[in-house]
């Protein structure tokens, strides 16, 4: 088989969920965004169908698609929508929106009193991300303007250092704040700030909900740890061998590269599959990587059991790892 091979637990998927559930204590928002981490969106969502208690996605196309595939839980588009299209799409399959500022707010309701429809969404809270989200002038614009067809639901925000113990604390400050004001207005309101980090955080953060994203799929972010065996990794991946020689002359892949073994293989895996050029010993070329040692032609290799270890090695994070390691390869899942 010339495409890499990855092999997803969704058992693992949902153990690591419901070590976030039992652990926040509150409802679980899965994140299955970015085709759930390059995990496969719709089968992680149907694995987690009893545990999480709704979904979140990026983009409205994504949620489209997690409809399509059967979820009937709730689906927040974290991306506030753009045109008019992604409004009517969003209705049409029952996506709760985002909401940042009167533009996006002014969109929604123009739609539904365009078309006779009702639209649900979420307050998006700037507390010092500066992505998306109103501050407190432009909530309270956005308060003054509520309608009975475009209905909140929600309010959230996030933390953009959670490891940062003050930095977390002043940013939950301004987000009760905001759900005060927002609540004072619009009645009780889902409030969310938690994804993983804040989750780990363990401070009385969590509140109605935690979403949970890289937790999901056996990895914490930068400044968290638990004690191994805590969380599951949920991917590894490998790849043919699709040729094996003795070195005798010249490199090894592209550039100076000479060997210090007699024996070479190659993995047929590249970064168009999605993994680092610039790996160790020599770098990867679009479709394949040339390595030192011996291996059987038509064996398999693995090329990732470790998304933390090959993101130190590359110098990224795992969540990029993740997103792009899958994504040309063939998806097994173990049940």
């Amino acid at each position: 088989m010339q495409r890499a091979r990855a092999v997803i637990s969704l058992a693992n998927i949902r153990k690591n969920a419901l070590f976030f559930k039992e652990r926040a204590g509150t409802a679980l928002c899965a994140v299955v965004k970015a085709d759930g981490y390059g995990h496969g969106a719709a089968q992680v969502a149907s694995a987690l169908c009893g545990t999480a208690n709704f979904f979140a996605v990026s983009l409205v196309g994504e949620g489209e698609q997690l409809r399509l595939s059967g979820v009937r839980e709730d689906i927040l588009v974290f991306t506030p929508p753009l045109c008019e299209e992604e409004v009517l799409r969003g209705l049409y399959h029952g996506l709760v929106f985002t909401v940042g500022d009167c533009a996006d707010y002014a969109l929604l309701l123009r739609v539904c009193k365009k078309y006779g429809l009702r639209a649900r969404f979420h307050f998006k809270v700037n507390t010092g991300m500066n992505r998306y989200g109103a501050d407190a002038r432009e909530l309270a614009r956005l308060l003054s303007r509520q309608d009975a067809s475009v209905r909140a639901e929600g309010i959230y925000s996030h933390f953009y250092r959670p490891e940062a113990a003050a930095v977390r604390r002043a940013q939950f400050s301004r987000f009760l704040r905001a759900c005060a004001a927002a609540e004072a207005r619009c009645g009780a309101l889902m409030r969310h700030i938690a994804a993983t980090g804040g989750a780990l955080a363990d401070d009385g953060c969590a509140l109605d909900a935690v979403r949970i994203g890289i937790g999901l799929y056996g990895y914490v972010p930068e400044g968290f740890s638990l004690p191994r065996g805590t969380l599951a990794p949920a991917m590894r991946v490998d790849a043919a061998v699709s040729a094996a020689r003795r070195y005798r002359f010249g490199g090894a892949g592209y550039g100076a590269n000479v060997p210090h073994a007699r024996r070479l293989y190659t993995v047929r895996c590249g970064y168009a599959d999605g993994l680092p050029r610039a790996a160790s010993p020599f770098p990867r070329c679009m479709d394949a990587a040339v390595c030192e040692g011996a291996a059987r032609k038509y064996g398999r290799v693995p090329v990732l059991t470790d998304a933390d270890a090959l993101a130190k090695e590359r110098g990224t994070i795992a969540y990029e790892v993740l997103v792009n390691a899958g994504r040309r390869a063939e998806r097994v899942y173990e049940r």
